[in-house]
């Protein structure tokens, strides 16, 4: 009670003080001289001080967001990458309340929110027509809000991590190194913790003439260079929901019309699928728009052909490839896209032959999702196995993690995951068919190809681009 009166007679004291601060401006010429004229400029300074206070509290509401987040205005611009509109900042993330460079956890960005919706587009065909206002479809729309709102948080996650990214890539790079800080910060925005959360496959950095599978291995010293055309396609997962989403990265103007095939291409493909969609539509409109585009090239016309034996897939829990390939040439399955399906739609564009083959150093490596029970007899093997099976499960992962000195995950193994000598074990490994190397996908030495990739959600009452972001 004594602490309570104590602090009411402090603030009726503060009170008095403050009073003449506002009355002094109003006060009459018959007040006393000398008295009042020192207290008008007590007042002076008294109301000056306050209005100083008042203009920086304006200031720190008009930045802050709740939880006292600084928001601002992004501004920072790549490095020459061709085909990112002029609207696309390598700070997007700032309006967010992001620090720059990105360092805060989307799902601390997000914290009582939700994740921000993808491109919202209608499905085609006349039959689906009556979806956008179904009461039983939104409902069961409705239903899945949970799994959706995993997907959103990751394709945020990938959207900021590419928007960094885009921010350091440039020639002279090397892809050993940006691979690592891509993934570094994958890991951390996402707040890596093994399988529940983390890195959905290995960073693709493929060039030029290889189109795909392709990430450094322990060792490789390649660097970007500015006549270069890169693939950079990486994904991230949230309980198993990945999101997988790729562009291409050049620097060199001539590339333009290749890069502007395949980008139209994949908005093509995105705009035709839908649910009860034949995925041979969805190829034969891809490879109308891809192939009426022709490139030029030191003085030699390239017509841009599809690379037909790539396709876009669907995706399931913990597993990249689920079952259904989206074909990006005519005359494909007629199998129909279903409801609460979830598809990487992606193209591949080439100057090259048209059709790829696996060559080069095996990097890319995933357990195989319906693996046979087969009784191992190497130390080593059983080893490696239990390890990928703790880390990675049925998730890609690449040669660079299991050097690493947490073996791909920090949260699983600590400071103690790196593997030794395993190259043997892994061989034995895909030997018996646990484990399926991907080696890189090539055209033919000297060509170029390009890729743009989107994850789209065909929901009950429309089709959701999660991954569309400002820069593509």
């Amino acid at each position: 009670i004594t602490m309570t009166a104590e602090e009411q007679q402090q603030e009726a004291v503060a009170a008095t003080e403050d009073k003449p601060t506002e009355e002094e401006e109003n006060q009459n010429s018959d007040d006393e001289g000398g008295k009042a004229g020192n207290d008008e400029g007590t007042a002076e300074n008294g109301e000056g001080g306050a209005v100083k206070k008042k203009k920086k509290k304006r200031k720190k509401k008009k930045k802050k967001a709740a939880g006292g987040i600084t928001i601002g205005t992004p501004s920072k611009k790549n490095h020459g990458l061709r085909l990112i509109p002029e609207t696309a900042f390598t700070d997007s993330y700032i309006k967010y309340g992001q620090t720059e460079p990105p360092t805060i956890p989307v799902s601390k960005l997000f914290e009582n929110k939700t994740y921000p919706v993808g491109e919202i587009q209608t499905h085609p065909l006349e039959s689906n027509s009556f979806r956008e206002t179904s009461a039983e479809k939104r409902a069961h729309d409705r239903m899945q809000d949970d799994i959706y709102e995993k997907v959103r948080h990751a394709s945020e996650v990938h959207r900021q991590v590419r928007s960094y990214a885009q921010s350091f890539i440039k020639p002279g790079i090397k892809l050993t190194d940006m691979c690592e800080m891509l993934e570094g910060k994958n890991r951390e925005l996402v707040v890596e913790e093994g399988l529940g959360r983390g890195i959905g496959f290995p960073t693709g950095c493929s060039i030029n003439h290889v189109a795909a599978h392709y990430t450094p291995n322990p060792g490789d010293d390649t660097e970007l260079q500015y006549d270069d055309v890169m693939k950079i396609d990486f994904g991230t997962q949230i309980d198993g929901r990945i999101v997988d989403c790729a562009f291409t990265v050049a620097f060199n103007p001539r590339y333009d019309p290749l890069l502007e095939a395949v980008k139209e291409a994949t908005e093509t493909g995105i705009k035709t699928a839908g649910i009860d969609v034949r995925l041979c539509d969805v190829g034969e409109a891809v490879q109308e728009v891809m192939e009426s585009y022709e490139v030029e090239l030191d003085g030699k016309t390239f017509p841009v052909k599809c690379i037909r034996n790539l396709n876009g897939h669907s995706i399931g829990p913990y597993c990249i490839h689920a079952g259904k390939s989206v074909p990006i040439v005519k005359g494909g399955d007629t199998t129909k896209m279903e409801e609460d399906e979830m598809y990487a739609i992606e193209t591949f564009g080439t100057t090259g032959r048209g059709y790829i083959i696996e060559d080069l150093e095996c990097s890319h490596y995933m357990k195989n999702f319906q693996a046979p029970h087969v009784p191992l007899r190497l130390p080593r093997s059983k080893k490696l196995l239990s390890h990928i099976n703790k880390t990675f499960g049925t998730l890609a992962f690449c040669r660079r993690w299991l050097e690493r000195e947490d073996g791909g995950s920090f949260t699983i193994n600590g400071s103690k995951g790196k593997q030794e000598k395993y190259l043997g074990a892994l061989k034995n490994l895909c030997d018996v068919g646990i484990i399926q190397p991907y080696p890189p996908l090539c055209d033919v030495k000297g060509c170029y190809t390009a890729q743009y990739e989107h994850t789209i959600l065909l929901r009950p009452t429309c089709k959701e681009v999660v991954s569309r972001g400002d820069d593509y």
